[in-house]
């Protein structure tokens, strides 16, 4: 009981951790927070620079988690404050990081940022990411320093051994190894503190003081040089995969022209409130989200939506924060505030992604849990079985083992997932496409059948009236004035339809309204209880007979979609409405079917119009469905294969959750960027085909990954066994491995998933 009311009671918390630049930053992070008193839930995001957790009260004082993760080597604040100076072991001056976030804002402008001063963290062997580092080139950063300042004293080490014979070079290689290697082995001493014994940082400490016991100096030196350089390279590549993430917050400008009076003044945009008006200029990007209230405009959406081609954008239309204006000055009013915002949402959606890791990510993290145990294992077994069994040489053995410790860590196989993962989803938030999380990345590059929603998927959503049919001696406008009345309040595109047919009609008002869901809509008009329904519906209810049906059939035939307005069982109306495909459906269509996927409608219309649709575009259907028919149809389609769900992101939710993704079509919606496991911010079909390219391309760059760094692994540590390799190559290995598996990662930055 007293767990349970504990769990109940926990607070979700979260900071800004600065200086994670690989894979086993964010294992140490994880592992040494779970373990305190009271937290749960602990989510560490590499590319988002952030920690969360559940912390019970009066359990761990918050306090005590941020001092944890400081001993450890990283800069920690709450989220959006600065990350505050701290102690820690101090390298000679040309090692040591003298920068502080001063000047650089508060960490809100960039995701991630922690305007962190990381004294005592960067001075580190395992020497991290310094946000006040960002834009300057690497010598001007601490870790480029630490990299010169182990150069120079490796370079006097051997300027020593030319000059002043080997025996005194040999004391000048050991001080410049062990004042190198220092820092690292405080941080290995704090990691073993926190039970994490098999750290990059205590294979190394161990690595290079074994190498000075069998009178190896001048290689332990230069593997602690490299060492360092190889962090260099790790840090650079990791803030290049979260460079796609910092561009998107700076799309939104800083300041806004608010609208006061008659006149505007400048204000910072994050202080704008719903419901002002600002002023957008010709060649200004837009503040915030909003809709026009004056003015008419070409608006330019790419930055966030990707969408290349301007639109045109009058009063009462919506636009984003951080599009841009092309042509004639616009009156916003806002509509969102600041954190609020697409670009803001996006944002989180990215960062939140990480947390739903790929089921590979989740098997590789359990292989390196017992991988670095065995490698410690096969390490000491190097080392005792030749001398021991066989008489062989101690330093030999000895040199061997040590080599295959440093072989063994497992970084750049730990870092072969969430690369590509972060790289993929970068990519694609530039392209208006949005996945959350490597589990959808993997779902989706496994999908081999995808269903559509028609009305606002494969089709504009935005029907026509095209007939009206009276009967019972009523007129066109008295039909349309009844079935308006009807719909009145539905957000249903048919209803939609209706109503904007009935524009400049007196329209009665309507009692006891209620949706018959799949079917239509019912309400009380002027005494007489109404139905507005499809005719599968009608006819049931034996209000749609004889000449009727076949009046409705040959509207169906031609690819309209019918509603029959009804009294009892008296048809009173008959309503055809016509939902233009979208002009790149057939394209989709035609590139899924390339990719050797199955494309089936599931539509709630009838047999006949969706038989047109469908063969207009090349797919298969299934009509006349009701939202628990497409769940069953989903349920049984996925029993075959992959499935995905492609719908507008409002209707059908219960078939989205269904399907191994569920994809939201929508122009940034809430609904659309929250509820689907996807979303397309542009309103094309073919960006489905490129959403699932881009899941492939992401697995197949993650395959190549894992294939590198095993094979890298398996390569040196047979070489290293049998004394072809030493103490500098392994190092070179390990830290040459995981810079390659980044880079590759990175290399879907550039991927254009639309092209065929």
């Amino acid at each position: 009981m007293d767990a349970r009311k504990g769990t109940a009671m926990a607070e979700r918390l979260e900071w800004s951790v600065s200086g994670m630049d690989c894979a086993s930053c964010v294992t140490k992070v994880t592992r040494a927070v779970e373990r305190m008193p009271g937290v749960s839930d602990v989510s560490v995001a590499l590319m988002a620079e952030k920690l969360t957790l559940n912390l019970t009260p009066e359990t761990t004082p918050r306090e005590k988690i941020e001092e944890t993760v400081r001993a450890l080597g990283y800069g920690i604040a709450p989220r959006g404050a600065a990350v505050p100076k701290k102690k820690g072991f101090v390298l000679p001056d040309a090692a040591l990081p003298q920068d502080t976030a001063e000047g650089h804002g508060d960490g809100r402008d960039r995701p991630g940022a922690a305007g962190t001063d990381n004294n005592g963290h960067d001075s580190s062997g395992h020497l991290h990411d310094d946000p006040a580092d960002r834009g300057r080139r690497w010598f001007q950063t601490g870790k480029g320093r630490l990299v010169i300042g182990t150069g120079l004293l490796l370079a006097a080490a051997w300027a020593v051994d030319l000059t002043g014979g080997h025996e005194i070079g040999y004391w000048a290689f050991f001080a410049a190894c062990v004042i190198g290697v220092a820092p690292v082995a405080q941080r290995a001493f704090a990691a073993l503190r926190m039970g994490q014994p098999f750290t990059i940082e205590s294979l190394m400490t161990i690595a290079a003081i074994g190498a000075l016991f069998i009178g190896a100096a001048e290689e332990a030196a230069l593997v602690v040089f490299l060492f360092a350089v190889g962090e260099v390279l790790e840090g650079v590549a990791a803030n290049k995969a979260r460079d796609g993430i910092r561009a998107l917050a700076d799309l939104v400008p800083k300041t806004a022209l608010l609208v006061d009076g008659a006149g505007s003044r400048e204000v910072p945009a994050a202080s704008l409130a719903v419901g002002q008006t600002v002023l957008a200029r010709p060649g200004d990007r837009i503040p915030a989200d909003g809709v026009i209230v004056d003015g008419t405009s070409g608006v330019d959406e790419s930055p966030v939506t990707g969408e290349s081609i301007p639109k045109t954008r009058g009063p009462g239309e919506a636009v984003f924060a951080g599009s841009i204006n092309t042509e004639a000055a616009l009156r916003i009013s806002v509509t969102k505030e600041a954190q609020d915002n697409t670009i803001s949402r996006i944002i989180r959606l990215v960062e939140e992604a990480e947390e739903a890791r790929a089921p590979t990510e989740r098997f590789i993290d359990r292989f390196s849990r017992w991988y670095m145990p065995l490698i410690v294992i096969l390490s000491v077994a190097v080392v005792l079985v030749p001398p021991l069994a066989a008489g062989a040489d101690w330093n030999t053995w000895i040199y061997r083992g040590l080599t295959l410790l440093l072989i063994g860590c497992p970084c750049a196989l730990v870092i072969s997932v969430p690369a590509s993962i972060a790289s993929a989803l970068s990519a694609g938030a530039r392209r208006g496409l949005l996945m959350k999380g490597g589990a959808v990345i993997e779902a989706a590059a496994n999908v081999r059948q995808i269903a559509f929603d028609k009305t606002g998927t494969l089709t504009h959503g935005r029907p026509q009236v095209v007939d009206v049919v009276p009967a019972g001696g009523m007129s066109e406008a008295e039909v349309l004035r009844l079935a308006a009345a009807v719909e009145t309040g539905s957000s249903h595109p048919l209803a939609q339809a209706i109503l904007r047919q009935a524009e400049g009609i007196a329209v009665p008002p309507a009692t006891a309204a209620r949706a018959l869901p799949g079917k239509g809509a019912m309400a009380t008009v002027d005494g007489r209880s109404l139905t507005i329904a499809n005719p599968r519906h009608a006819a049931e209810q034996g209000a749609l007979q004889g000449i009727w049906i076949d009046q409705a059939t040959t509207l169906e035939e031609a690819g309209k979609t019918v509603a029959v307005l009804f009294e009892g069982q008296s048809t009173l109306g008959l309503i055809a409405m016509r939902d233009e495909p979208r002009a790149d459906a057939v394209e989709a269509v035609r590139q899924l079917r390339a990719m050797g996927m199955t494309p089936t409608i599931l539509t709630g219309d009838n047999p006949r119009t969706a038989a047109a649709i469908a063969a207009s575009l090349g797919a298969e259907f299934r009509a006349e469905m009701l939202p628990e028919d497409k769940l069953a149809t989903i349920r049984a389609m996925g029993d075959r294969g992959g499935v995905m769900m492609v719908g507008d992101g409002i209707n059908d939710a219960p078939a989205l959750k269904q399907a191994g993704i569920g994809v939201a079509m929508g122009s940034g919606t809430d609904v659309a960027l929250e509820t689907a496991d996807a979303a397309i911010l542009r309103d094309r079909v073919t960006d489905i085909p490129a959403l699932v390219r881009l899941a492939r391309a992401t697995m197949a760059n993650i395959r190549q990954n894992v294939a590198l760094a095993l094979g890298l692994k398996v390569v040196f540590l047979v070489t290293t066994v049998l004394g072809i390799t030493g103490l500098w190559i392994a190092i070179l290995a390990d830290t040459g491995a995981t810079v390659l598996v980044t880079l590759n990662a990175l290399r879907l930055l550039a991927y254009n998933p639309e092209k065929t």
